[in-house]
């Protein structure tokens, strides 16, 4: 991958791309409202994310270097957490433009100036593989809106799109203190607060696409003794359009959502890849029984929806969590 170069920039509008038969135009859409995200009182102990301050003690020295613990230059603040995340996206972006030819927009819902862009025209006219990114905190109350989800339903429409959804994970849904517990120990993260429920943006969309899925808990992949995730249990006879070619595992993260599907009709959509559980963590789903969650799953075009709807979690687009040539070879599947 070749080093970016140009001058980094901000506060412009996006300029449309053009169309090109080679190369498909990709653009990532983040549900949250970065001011309230940011604006979230460090005091309270749920439903936040962490401040760079306790990044840095939790994964000391990791941050260390100036260029991340000098206030004069990075915030030490819940932003400073959230910059980390566009940090991480950068080498998604830069690997998806060399595949496609294209650069990669990063929309916000409300970004840092508190400008708004709903999901519409402007951001789908141009884009042939959209990504959202489910990473509004449900108390930040992102709620999709019926113009939005019509503005989806007519970019599904055309054949040569395709929609990739990541709600994240859902902690702490019980209203039992206890159980609480149980997952915060299982995935044993101490940056995540007993109770961290994402995604009702991503949420209203499912709803109103027909999509049959919800995001549930934060499960601790399975991992080697090489301490590397454990790979993937896939479907290949299902895999139709080779999502998963090249494909053997995806990065680690300590809490990643269960994709439970909500329909009976087997043909309405498709789990592809399932990833093993760190079992020797009880979890109320694994004390169920099971040993895998479900972590990719693919739509086929229905009706007048001609487009390929797609379930990957956010995490896997990040290299926060480490990146390997089989999870490169998932984003070029994906985009091209």
């Amino acid at each position: 991958m070749s080093e970016t170069r140009t001058a980094r920039t901000y506060n412009q509008r996006h300029i449309p791309r053009k169309y090109t038969p080679a190369g498909r135009r990709v653009s990532i859409y983040v549900s949250w409202s970065y001011p309230a995200e940011a604006g979230r009182n460090p005091a309270e102990l749920d439903n936040r994310f962490s401040t760079l301050t306790e990044v840095r003690r939790v994964a000391w020295p990791a941050y260390e270097d100036p260029k991340w613990s000098d206030p004069y230059r990075f915030q030490q603040t819940i932003a400073g957490s959230l910059e980390l995340f566009f940090w991480a996206w950068v080498a998604f972006q830069d690997y998806v433009e060399e595949v496609t030819g294209h650069p990669v927009p990063v929309y916000q819902r409300i970004d840092q100036a508190g400008f708004p862009t709903p999901l519409d025209e402007r951001v789908l006219d141009d884009t042939d593989v959209l990504f959202v990114f489910g990473l509004d905190h449900m108390i930040t109350r992102q709620e999709a809106q019926p113009g939005e989800i019509e503005a989806l339903r007519s970019y599904l429409a055309r054949e040569d799109a395709r929609l990739v959804l990541g709600p994240h994970h859902d902690v702490g849904a019980s209203d039992d203190l206890s159980v609480r517990e149980v997952e915060h120990r299982h995935h044993g993260d101490p940056l995540v607060p007993r109770q961290q429920r994402f995604a009702t943006y991503v949420r209203d969309l499912m709803k109103g696409l027909d999509v049959p899925v919800i995001n549930r808990y934060g499960l601790r992949p399975a991992t080697g003794e090489d301490n590397r995730i454990a790979p993937l249990s896939t479907v290949r006879d299902l895999d139709e359009k080779g999502w998963l070619n090249g494909v053997a595992n995806f990065n680690f993260h300590m809490h990643l959502p269960h994709y439970a599907v909500t329909t009976d009709e087997p043909k309405a959509i498709h789990v592809l890849a399932r990833q093993p559980i760190d079992t020797s963590r009880p979890h109320p789903f694994s004390e169920e029984g099971n040993t895998e969650f479900n972590m990719f799953l693919w739509m086929p075009p229905s009706g007048d929806r001609a487009a390929d709807v797609l379930l990957a979690d956010s995490t896997i687009f990040s290299t926060l969590f480490g990146a390997d040539d089989s999870l490169r070879n998932f984003w070029r599947n994906l985009v091209t």
